[in-house]
């Protein structure tokens, strides 16, 4: 029997065994509690064309992504669909987003020490290098497995997972099987002194392995010649975590075997990423340093695909995730051919009745990130030709390009009993033609001052001004926002980010958001710069657009 047949046949039983667990537990809990509850998601926009900002006009007269989640739980089988419409999609996601249907159905059961999955499921093991399927709606990203899970805790301290199916792309699977193996062992939960004296051990191991004919892809060196590319590609993942009072150290290596891809120019190489992070906690204080070394650490379910789709893996930026707008306007996209990250943060709490505390308190938090290449072998390694063995480099070496760095400083203070004072600098290096291909090195230095005016028990005002100062790209960029918020169910927001350079653009909103209940709905108009929208060192491109959106969420 070929690796195929076994994988199906694995499948099949475990579809088997979840149905018949189903069934039989449903019947035998007719008189017990069976919960329902779901969601409902839907963003809409009605596009108009705009010249000035480089928005397109579209044939639809209305665009939209719209996901609605059921599940029902119990006390031994847990079941759930989702149906999605995205056959108008947004602007920015790929032309094989499109479509509509039912891509989620699971089921789940659940007796005493065991868990078995069948269906769509997501998973990760340990930090996520080599395995990681989640869903991102805002970038597009939903790379669930179609297949079957098992967790199993044999003895107390001890999880043991194993998995296999096919990897979703959109409306279509990956042909290739992912399988894994994880295992975590508890030490503290062995050992009860370990607990009694506050200190936490963990150790973990990973398995993956990739099986990808390399008939599905034909990869021409020349004319004449293709390359012999292999059907499996295997990857392995321990990592150990230790806690002790405020301590927490967490160290993870990953490898895998050769993985010739479209990432890497089809070389012949290993890839391997190493991380050490650390970090202290207390009352009014907090430490964090964290190191990372990735390199060709690309790992794909279909080796051929680019963009942001069918990655098996996830490996996070170290970088913050900004949530002010411009301050996100040049974020970071982990680079998988190889980086060294790192990030420092510190934060402290003036105690109230301080000189620098005041009456109230002040908090200030310094963060600190900076990426750079490997190697400059890296970009002589682009020259070779496909089935090459790519390039060789010390662990420790770096080259001499920054891809990204960011220092910011943030204080928050409670003025009165109804003001609230945040302020941000960041000074910012952002290396445009890595993340995006283009533009050279941009340097900035952004200032921003976020004030909150509780009026009352029912309003409150909020106000934000944001200025990015640069001599390159477009120039300087300034934003201002203004938010009411009118309990317990209204909220009116206008704001601007205007183009102070070239361009002198204005990017103008507005919008109401209305709350009852499970219900939220909002409503807007205006227009969206042209820009990488990123979350954890994950990126999409948006297009600009103008038009009125909508937002609609409901939960029970």
């Amino acid at each position: 029997m070929n690796r195929t047949k076994v994988r199906k046949f694995v499948l099949l039983s475990i579809l088997h065994l979840s149905l018949l667990a189903l069934s039989s537990t449903l019947r035998a809990q007719e008189t017990k509690k069976v919960t329902v509850n779901g969601s409902v998601q839907s963003d809409v926009l009605i596009p108009q064309g705009d010249a000035d900002i480089g928005a397109p006009d579209y044939d639809e007269w209305a665009l939209t992504n719209t996901y609605a989640d059921v599940q029902l739980q119990s006390r031994y089988v847990d079941a759930g669909a989702r149906f999605e419409f995205t056959q108008y999609p947004l602007p920015g996601y790929e032309k094989d987003f499109k479509g509509w249907g039912l891509p989620h159905l699971w089921v789940k059961g659940r007796l005493k020490t065991l868990e078995l999955t069948a269906g769509t499921f997501y998973e990760q093991f340990g930090s996520g290098f080599i395995l990681r399927t989640y869903e991102e709606r805002s970038l597009g990203i939903d790379n669930a497995l179609l297949g079957g899970r098992l967790l199993f805790k044999p003895f107390r301290g001890v999880t043991l997972k194993a998995l296999t199916g096919r990897q979703r792309r959109y409306w279509h699977l990956n042909k290739a099987w992912v399988s894994g193996a994880d295992a975590e062992l508890n030490l503290d939960e062995w050992f009860p002194a370990l607990g009694e004296h506050g200190t936490y051990l963990t150790m973990g191991g990973s398995f993956v392995n990739k099986h990808e004919r390399a008939a599905d892809d034909l990869i021409m060196v020349d004319p004449t010649h293709k390359l012999n590319l292999p059907e499996d590609v295997n990857a392995f993942d321990v990592r150990a975590r230790f806690q002790k009072g405020g301590f927490n150290i967490l160290a993870e290596y990953a490898q895998k075997s050769q993985d010739p891809s479209f990432d890497n120019g089809y070389a012949y190489r290993t890839g391997r990423v190493a991380m050490l992070s650390g970090s202290y906690s207390q009352r009014g204080m907090s430490v964090l340093l964290q190191a990372k070394r990735s390199d060709n650490m690309s790992f794909r379910s279909r080796r051929s695909q680019d963009g942001a789709s069918s990655m098996i893996n996830h490996l996070p930026a170290f970088t913050l995730d900004h949530t002010y707008a411009l301050a996100a306007l040049y974020p970071y996209a982990t680079h998988p051919d190889g980086e060294w990250a790192y990030q420092a943060e510190i934060g402290y709490q003036f105690k109230r009745g301080t000189a620098l505390g005041g009456k109230y308190g002040t908090t200030v938090r310094l963060n600190a990130s900076h990426v750079r290449g490997i190697s400059l072998a890296k970009q002589l390694a682009n020259a070779q030709p496909k089935g090459g063995d790519g390039y060789h480099q010390k662990f420790f070496s770096q080259g001499d390009e920054t891809y990204y760095q960011d220092i910011n400083l943030q204080m928050d203070k409670r003025l009165t009993k109804d003001w609230r004072l945040t302020l941000m600098y960041m000074n910012q290096r952002y290396n445009q033609s890595i993340v995006e291909g283009h533009g050279g090195m941009i340097n900035s230095n952004i200032f921003i001052a976020d004030a909150k005016w509780r009026i009352n028990s029912k309003f409150t005002l909020r106000g934000e001004g944001q200025y990015l100062l640069t001599a390159d790209d477009k120039g300087d960029w300034a934003f201002g926002l203004l938010e009411l918020s009118f309990l317990p169910h209204f909220m009116f927001t206008l704001s601007d980010m205007w183009n102070v350079g070239d361009t002198k653009t204005h990017y103008y909103m507005g919008s109401i958001t209305f709350s009852h209940g499970a219900h939220r709905l909002q409503a807007g108009y205006g227009r969206t710069r042209a820009g990488m929208n990123c979350s954890g060192g994950v990126c999409r491109w948006v297009p600009a657009t103008r038009g009125v959106t909508l937002s609609y969420n409901f939960n029970w």
